[in-house]
């Protein structure tokens, strides 16, 4: 994540959760730390994983205050295992005090996405099938899990309801069906975008792919239907495969030759990565 998209897009998200975590003041902080020292404090790994949100961890200190000094002997997307020493936070003791916990909450969020990920997409690697992430992110964290997505080795979805037309059971019924429904879309559409569409039956599959959609989701259909599904798109059309898919299900995907698995899991169900800044001293 480079400074432009931090300054443009996710500064206000990190100062939001500040603020949420320092309404007032730090008490316990300004408790035992009346004036301003220069102190260090280590990032420690307590799991194996993969460490991303380095630079939103950072900029977490330095948005309290720009003279913290953040140095990292990992960068984001690389493996870190238990008890590894990653990096060093020097500073005013008091901003790592009160920095801790919003700054460690991204990093550990970010890397838990970024691990369960990455054991996902091994799980696809001896197939041509792309894994992609969902809008089910936790409200104002999506920049960060979708990067996170990214860095674990899978590939975003539309980012919001402005990035593409992905048509819906619901959206379906309000048109009047799929034929309808593409066929609405299509006329409104920019000509740049890919219509999408879900299908839960070969019913629909055969009406989707008569009314020309670019993509063709599978959602919640039995193995053998999906089977059938691929045999009747037959490549004139992109597929997804969607509907509650997780590490423990998706290899009984890989044998359908599919374009995309989309799994809301990535995001909403991926443990954190524990981590810890340990070692606080002064540097005076």
């Amino acid at each position: 994540m480079n400074r432009i998209t931090m300054e443009l897009n996710a500064d206000n998200l990190i100062l939001q959760a500040l603020k949420e975590d320092i309404s007032s003041e730090d008490v316990s902080t300004n408790a035992v730390m009346r004036e301003s020292k220069q102190g260090q404090v280590d990032l420690i790994v307590k799991q194996d994983g993969v460490i991303a949100g380095l630079e939103v961890f950072a900029r977490v200190f330095t948005l309290l205050d720009d003279n913290t000094k953040i140095s990292f002997t990992k960068k984001d997307g690389d493996k870190v295992f238990k008890g590894e020493k990653i990096g060093e936070v020097t500073g005013d003791i008091r901003v790592l005090l009160s920095g801790e916990r919003t700054a460690l909450n991204y990093l550990q969020r970010m890397s838990g996405i970024a691990t369960y990920t990455n054991n996902v997409v091994s799980l696809l690697s001896s197939s041509k099938t792309k894994l992609l992430d969902t809008r089910k992110t936790t409200p104002n964290n999506r920049i960060f899990e979708k990067y996170a997505v990214r860095v674990g080795g899978g590939y975003n979805h539309r980012y919001n309801l402005s990035d593409g037309v992905l048509l819906k059971d619901n959206h379906i019924g309000a048109a009047g069906g799929v034929a309808k429904a593409i066929k609405m879309a299509k006329e409104y559409a920019p000509f740049v975008r890919k219509i999408e569409i879900e299908v839960e039956n070969l019913d629909m599959v055969k009406e989707a792919l008569e009314a020309k959609a670019d993509i063709i989701m599978l959602d919640n259909m039995s193995h053998e239907d999906m089977k059938k599904a691929m045999e009747i798109i037959a490549g004139k059309a992109e597929v997804e495969v969607s509907g509650n898919v997780t590490k423990e299900n998706i290899a009984r995907l890989v044998d359908l030759g599919v374009d995309y698995i989309s799994s809301g899991a990535l995001t909403h169900s991926s443990p954190i990565l524990d981590l810890s800044l340990k070692n606080l001293h002064p540097l005076d």
